[in-house]
């Protein structure tokens, strides 16, 4: 009887631990379950949860607010969609971000928060974020940058023309050097040639921008509602300055009162609307020491030792200070074949042109007076600076930074588009739950 009894304790006992491991291994499924298939990669719960806990922390910090739940989770999965497939092509392309890139970036991210590395975790900590994951989703994020500059970056081009006329215009409107932190909501038209679809797609802007002017955070309705890459975000794109806004919105930011929506912009890809949320004033006029430098280097070789070059520039030198021609001897003996042939020539050379080395005794010597010799890593080196002057590169930087605007303008428009376009050629097949809200997003299924 004793015997019975302790031989069904044990098969309880025994099926009770099968049926722990069960549910045990029943828990793990379900915190590690695929939620998308994409291409040769997949994308699970935990990541998805992952990506949230961030975004809902972040968001939470900046006061904004979120949208359902469950709408905040279609549109993250997109995101992890559209980072997969670039990722993907990362690793195609063989690119990689060293863990000494990536801790200088998280250093520099840390200090312009005016954060030291420990006080930076400690906020990451308190948005729900650890430091591992943070260290992950930077990477991938640098790593998709990258794959966006190499792939999207050469279908931009910027004319001399373009930058022209581009600072005409500013000029001739009075633009200043304002600087506008903007968020922004873009509401895509899938069929711009659809009269009905565009006038349903207008009237959906329109109320979202009703919404907001009684009061609907416009952040938290760029989180739930924009179509932009940067929606999750709450639509932030930062400080631009007049010039680098983009010419969709560039006439109406300055009109624009802050924490108040433009009206709806609209172009062929869609509706738009933009809102200032803070301005601060510009740059003043920019003036820089430029020295006008001639030298001679004296290289070293498989021929020539570190020692016989430096005895060489020593021997030059002598010349100098005994009167000998600067210019005849840089074209007889200078191993810069450039400004040698020009007795040495450099030319009005600006701060940060040169080596430090060089950078520094060109500062450190008086107008007329040879400096050197000193050494470089290109070599030895005896230099003059003839003459010093002050100049504003105002027009310099203007066009650089018009140059630079207007590529971005373009960057923004091809960017949007190549997202769309490797998303929609990427495929995805989506799993449990999300299967069935999303089977019109599997035409490959449908056609099997």
């Amino acid at each position: 009887m004793k015997a019975t009894i302790r031989q069904g304790l044990q098969t309880l006992l025994m099926l009770l631990t099968v049926a722990l491991s069960f549910s045990a291994q029943a828990e793990r499924k379900l915190l590690d379950q695929v939620v998308a298939i994409v291409d040769d990669d997949v994308i699970l719960q935990t990541e998805l949860e992952a990506r949230i806990n961030t975004i809902t922390g972040r968001l939470s910090a900046q006061g904004t607010g979120l949208p359902p739940r469950r709408l905040l989770e279609e549109r993250v999965l997109e995101q992890l969609i559209t980072e997969s497939v670039q990722l993907q092509m990362s690793e195609k392309m063989g690119m990689r971000i060293s863990d000494n890139e990536l801790n200088e970036t998280l250093a520099n991210i840390a200090d312009r928060n005016g954060l030291s590395l420990s006080e930076f975790e400690n906020q990451l900590a308190s948005e729900g974020v650890s430091y591992r994951q943070a260290r992950e989703q930077i990477r991938q994020e640098m790593i998709t940058g990258r794959v966006q500059q190499r792939q999207v970056g050469s279908r931009v081009r910027v004319t001399d023309r373009e930058v022209e006329n581009y600072l005409q215009a500013l000029e001739t409107g009075g633009g200043n050097d304002a600087e506008y932190r903007l968020a922004y909501i873009f509401i895509e038209l899938d069929n711009p040639v659809d009269d009905a679809a565009v006038d349903a797609t207008r009237e959906r802007a329109e109320e979202l921008r009703a919404a907001i002017l009684n009061g609907r955070d416009f952040r938290e309705v760029a989180v739930a509602e924009s179509d932009a890459s940067n929606a999750l975000e709450g639509g932030d794109m930062g400080w631009r300055s007049e010039r680098q806004l983009p010419s969709l919105v560039a006439p109406v930011v300055p009109t624009l009162e802050i924490g108040k929506p433009s009206g709806i912009l609209e172009n062929n890809s869609g509706f738009h609307m933009v809102m200032v949320m803070d301005k601060r004033g510009g740059s003043q006029k920019q003036v820089i020491q430029q020295n006008h430098v001639r030298h001679i280097l004296i290289r070293p070789s498989e021929a020539v030792t570190d020692a016989e070059a430096e005895a060489t520039i020593r021997k030059l030198s002598e010349h100098f200070h005994n009167g000998a021609d600067f210019a005849v001897l840089a074209r007889e003996y200078s191993d810069d074949p450039v400004s040698g042939s020009d007795g040495g020539n450099l030319g009005w050379v600006s701060p940060g042109q040169m080596v430090p080395a060089f950078e520094q005794a060109m500062q450190e010597a008086r107008v007329g007076e040879f400096k050197g010799p000193f050494r470089s890593q290109f070599g030895w080196h005896i230099l003059q600076v003839e003459e010093r002057r002050e100049k504003d590169i105002s027009g310099d930087v203007k066009a650089a930074e018009a140059r630079q605007a207007i590529y971005r303008r373009k960057f923004e428009t091809e960017l949007q588009n190549w997202l769309h376009e490797i998303r929609d050629e990427a495929f995805v097949e989506f799993k449990g739950e999300y299967a069935d809200e999303n089977a019109d997003s599997n035409p490959e299924e449908d056609a099997e």
